[in-house]
């Protein structure tokens, strides 16, 4: 009886070890599952991670983000690399709920001011090879030409609803904008390189009223935005300035060693003058669609800014940069450029009719309206001169 008992005894501790096993091995397997969906959400961070850090905000005190309604992107990161030491949490699915509303919060769009200038493109272009030539592993920090930008702010905008509604806000300054600039070009010299911190290699913008205005431009656009509720509070630490490189676009530099720019790679660039940029434009863009064909930012919404010619107007995209003149702006170009050559021949040929001896009245010029009628009247006149030669 004692033996029965006893194997009775191992044998239902068999199955209960059994089962254990069995239920930790299917709670591990839920754990790996969980932490390998942790990680990619952790890798599309990074991405937009990568793109807001070619942005001039990226560079503000995590008191400036605080404002604004965001978690600072270098607070982020702190947190994460204590939840992967082992930090406490309450659970693995507390920490999910947590990463996600931490990215649904994340700034998606920003307005920004495109740089078409191509001098000024160009000595950025100057620079960032003089500093590879020197560094070659700094390839990846450099901002793409194409991308260059100045951004006046940036935003979390949750749907559709809310860009149409950030392109909306966009047109409502349009009056706004165009009482602040008075009818003028709001022209930005690009002046000298200097850096934040030896981690962000950006051109400076010169000191003027230019300088008072852009603040106004960018204050007007928050003040709006947060009427409309696309902002939760007010940015206090806008610096427009130009980034041309910065650190934290590779990461895998600091365990190359480089953690610092050397301001000494671009030490004979520090008091050079870039150009001056006139504000063709204010975007409201995308940080994570599809870049466009010319390489620039996708772009939902612009307001154009061609006071020269054109009264204030906004465009909604069609996937493709606007700074080009449209269709009826070329011909009326066209058209002024061909009387203007009408003009000058009538004057050329009035002056060698008089060298000639022809008489003071042998030639009429006519106004330059219509261009055909011009040209006919003048081969009518010049017949008649020849037939009274003879």
């Amino acid at each position: 009886m004692e033996v029965q008992q006893h194997q009775a005894h191992v044998g239902s501790s068999t199955e209960s070890a059994l089962t254990g096993s069995t239920e930790k091995n299917k709670k591990m397997k839920v754990r790996r599952e969980k932490r390998k969906q942790m990680k990619k959400k952790l890798k599309s961070s990074d991405t937009s991670n990568n793109v807001m850090s070619e942005l001039p905000f990226s560079l503000m005190s995590p008191g400036t983000w605080k404002e604004l309604g965001f978690t600072s992107p270098e607070s982020n990161q702190k947190k994460r690399k204590r939840g992967d030491a082992g930090g406490r949490v309450d659970s693995e699915e507390d920490a999910d709920k947590k990463k996600i509303k931490k990215e649904s919060q994340r700034p998606n769009y920003f307005i920004s001011i495109p740089i078409t200038n191509t001098q000024i493109s160009s000595a950025v272009t100057e620079v960032q090879e003089a500093v590879l030539l020197q560094e070659p592993r700094l390839a990846k920090a450099m901002i793409p030409i194409p991308t260059l930008h100045i951004t006046l702010l940036v935003a979390h905008l949750a749907n559709q609803e809310q860009v149409d509604l950030a392109a909306t806000v966009l047109a409502e300054v349009e009056q706004p904008l165009a009482e602040l600039l008075g009818g003028c070009d709001l022209v930005l010299p690009f002046s000298g390189i200097s850096h934040f911190r030896k981690e962000v290699v950006f051109v400076g913008l010169a000191p003027g009223q230019h300088r008072h205005k852009l603040d106004s431009l960018a204050e007007c656009l928050r003040s709006r935005f947060i009427q409309r509720g696309l902002l939760q509070g007010d940015s206090r630490g806008f610096e427009p300035h130009l980034t041309i490189m910065k650190l934290s676009r590779a990461s895998k530099l600091r365990s190359q060693g480089i953690k610092r720019v050397d301001p000494a790679l671009f030490s004979n660039y520090t008091n050079q003058f870039f150009g001056d940029q006139t504000v063709e434009r204010v975007d409201l863009c995308s940080m994570l669609k599809k870049k466009q064909k010319d390489g620039y930012y996708h772009t939902e919404t612009s307001l154009q800014l061609d006071l020269a010619q054109n009264p204030l107007h906004v465009k909604r995209s069609s996937g493709c940069r606007r700074s080009e003149l449209d269709e009826a702006e070329l011909l009326r170009v066209s058209r002024r450029l061909v009387e203007d050559a009408v003009n000058r021949a009538l004057q050329q040929y009035k002056q060698e009719t008089l060298q000639n001896g022809g008489g003071p009245n042998a030639v009429t010029v006519q106004p330059s309206g219509n261009t055909e009628e011009t040209a006919t009247k003048t081969d009518t006149t010049a017949n008649s001169t020849t037939d009274n030669r003879k």
